[in-house]
């Protein structure tokens, strides 16, 4: 489901920051050689997260699906000068791809990459976070909240990702649709829980923004 049509979506990012050479650069690179080049955050999306970023301005991050880097390098555009962005992904493929643009960025000294279960990783990592990042595998989104939530500082934001899943979360539920399923309890969740104040944006495929109390 597109939630605008496609002069709309131009005329937006048109008229939004421009996408950084780069980043254009690492785009261009994951259509050609990643599979599902969709999953990157893309121009409007990674410049509200680098946006989201500057205006918290963080002194540590965590982003649980790095992907091949672009939105890691979107949110380490808002870190503090001594500040470190946490970034998990299962796939050990990806690593090189992601260093080697983080290396490009100028970002690399103050981005730390995990390669594994963010289950397992989230509760070794010995800090407190300002701002995290959600964009992994959907049964798990309610897991990892409840991971995050307990080392975020207050004031601190949860971003989390495609949470609208192409508007199947108001169409009828298939029931082998685990990921709509899980999406739907998740954003239940973050409406419930009193430990956070949440305001879900359809921008792209749904991104929520929660405020940690």
């Amino acid at each position: 489901m597109h939630f605008l049509s496609d002069a709309l979506e131009k005329y937006v990012s048109e008229h939004s920051e421009n996408e950084p050479e780069l980043l254009k650069e690492l785009d261009r690179e994951t259509n050609l050689k990643v599979l599902r080049p969709r999953m990157l955050s893309g121009h409007f999306q990674g410049r509200v997260l680098s946006m989201l970023s500057k205006l918290t301005s963080p002194k540590n991050i965590l982003e649980i699906g790095t992907y091949t880097g672009y939105s890691a390098i979107c949110l380490a555009e808002g870190l503090q000068k001594e500040g470190m962005l946490h970034t998990i992904d299962i796939n050990e493929e990806l690593y090189d791809f992601q260093k080697k643009y983080f290396e490009k960025s100028g970002y690399a000294n103050q981005i730390k990459q995990y390669v594994g279960d963010a289950l397992e990783i989230i509760p070794k990592i010995d800090t407190t976070f300002d701002l995290v990042f959600i964009d992994a595998d959907k049964p798990n989104y309610g897991a990892y909240f409840d991971l995050v939530i307990d080392k975020m500082n207050s004031g601190g934001l949860i971003l989390s990702d495609n949470v609208l899943w192409s508007g199947k979360v108001v169409e009828e539920l298939d029931d082998k649709d685990f990921n709509t399923e899980a999406l739907l309890a998740y954003n239940k969740k973050l409406k419930e829980d009193a430990r956070v104040e949440t305001v879900l944006l359809p921008i792209r495929d749904g991104l929520t923004m929660s405020r940690v109390l």
